[in-house]
């Protein structure tokens, strides 16, 4: 007869491995989904279709702040389509990571699609850097803060998004810069600018919602300019704008909306008004 002491170690050793094994498989199958997500995302960065790169980059706004998302993204930034790149640029200022910055400062100094360039300035604004006002600023004057007039490829890329009505739609309602109808201005008024072939009033009035934030004195120049602007649209904008500076100051250049022929117009002023006077009430207090 066999000594059935000598079957305790096999099968003490059996169960070891066997619980190993159970153990293994479970820390590999929790492992697996999170390793299968990140192949989907990547495969949908590399994908043929741009389609698939441009909601590929869209999504990463879903992961803040991580290193392989934020790579992913800035990678992005050198797509060969322009919405991809337009994209990437704005998911990395959502990702509210700055190592990012560098990226997109140079994004916005060398790609030559306007859509792209204004793209890299929101996500910059996004991340603190105030560098990218001077997009928004330079679209509406048609200068640089500085003074100096656009020239050469920086002139091309914004004259070029302000000619094209497909980029425009794309970064005023798409992409993110933020256009909300303003004030009394209700979906048929909306409808109605959306299928003009008038693009131009709608990328004036994104803008001018964006310099709003801006804490640079020189951006109030232009909010006051486009108060009087031929289009209703960026007149109702520009009031808009006034009003959310918080800038009791302003007060006067809000008033002088009370008195315009559009309806929309006079009550974003009228709105406007108010607020401003009742900071300046507490301000006196």
């Amino acid at each position: 007869m066999k000594n059935p002491k000598r079957k305790i170690p096999a099968l003490t050793a059996y169960v070891f491995v066997g619980a190993f094994l159970w153990v293994a498989s479970s820390v590999m199958s929790a492992q697996a989904p999170l390793d299968q997500a990140w192949t989907i995302l990547q495969g949908g960065a590399e994908d043929k279709s741009s389609d698939q790169r441009v909601a590929a980059m869209r999504v990463l706004q879903l992961i803040p702040r991580d290193a392989k998302a934020v790579s992913m993204g800035e990678k992005g930034l050198h797509d060969k389509e322009s919405e991809v790149r337009g994209a990437a640029a704005l998911s990395l200022g959502a990702m509210q990571s700055k190592s990012a910055i560098p990226a997109l400062l140079e994004a916005g100094k060398s790609d030559r699609e306007g859509s792209v360039v204004m793209a890299a300035a929101k996500a910059l604004i996004q991340l603190g850097d105030e560098k990218g006002y001077e997009v928004f600023y330079a679209v509406i004057t048609g200068e640089r803060k500085s003074g100096d007039s656009l020239i050469g490829e920086q002139e091309k890329e914004l004259n070029a998004l302000v000619r094209n009505p497909k980029q425009m739609e794309t970064m005023a309602f798409e992409q993110g810069i933020g256009y909300v109808p303003f004030g009394g201005i209700g979906f048929q008024a909306y409808q109605t600018i959306h299928e003009s072939e008038e693009k131009a009033p709608i990328l004036k009035a994104a803008c001018l919602k964006v310099l709003a934030k801006d804490p640079d004195p020189r951006s109030i120049k232009p909010l006051i300019t486009a108060t009087s602007d031929k289009h209703w649209l960026v007149r109702a904008a520009a009031f808009d704008a006034l009003a959310r500076r918080g800038d009791p100051a302003l007060l006067p250049n809000a008033t002088s909306g009370l008195t315009d022929d559009k309806a929309e117009v006079k009550l974003t002023a009228a709105a406007a008004v108010i607020y401003l006077s009742t900071i300046s009430n507490k301000t006196a207090k």
